[in-house]
């Protein structure tokens, strides 16, 4: 299993690669930057955890406590935690504790500025 890491600045994956906004047909990746939107992808390509996208988005005000998620996806709650761990890691998603449930969101632009990353060099960010 994959694990994803985040830049030795603690800064979310996706808002590091964000940064410039870039589009990589409009340039050529450098190594340390193929590396962190591999990272990415990673995360978002995993079946269990781009349905648990999905999910969170679709839920309603687009949030979801963690014992909403368990049963869509046929996952215990320490599973379904850790591909919410590696998303939050990822840039993806956001947690928030409340009590004893924690709260998961989409950090907003996120799938944005990654879609703007694959974009063709013709379109803008």
């Amino acid at each position: 299993m994959n694990t994803i890491v985040s830049p030795p600045d603690g800064s979310p994956l996706v808002a590091n690669l964000a940064a410039c906004c870039t589009p990589i047909t409009a340039t050529v990746l450098d190594a340390a930057s193929a590396e962190r939107l591999a990272a990415v992808l990673r995360a978002l390509a995993e079946p269990t955890r781009l349905r648990l996208v999905s999910l969170v988005a679709a839920h309603e005000d687009a949030e979801a406590c963690v014992c909403d998620l368990t049963v869509p996806v046929a996952l215990s709650q320490p599973t379904v935690s850790h591909h919410l761990k590696v998303l939050v890691d990822a840039g993806l998603l956001e947690r928030e504790q409340r009590g004893k449930w924690a709260y998961y969101r989409l950090v907003p632009g996120a799938l944005d500025a990654l879609a703007g990353i694959l974009t063709h060099r013709s379109q803008q960010c």
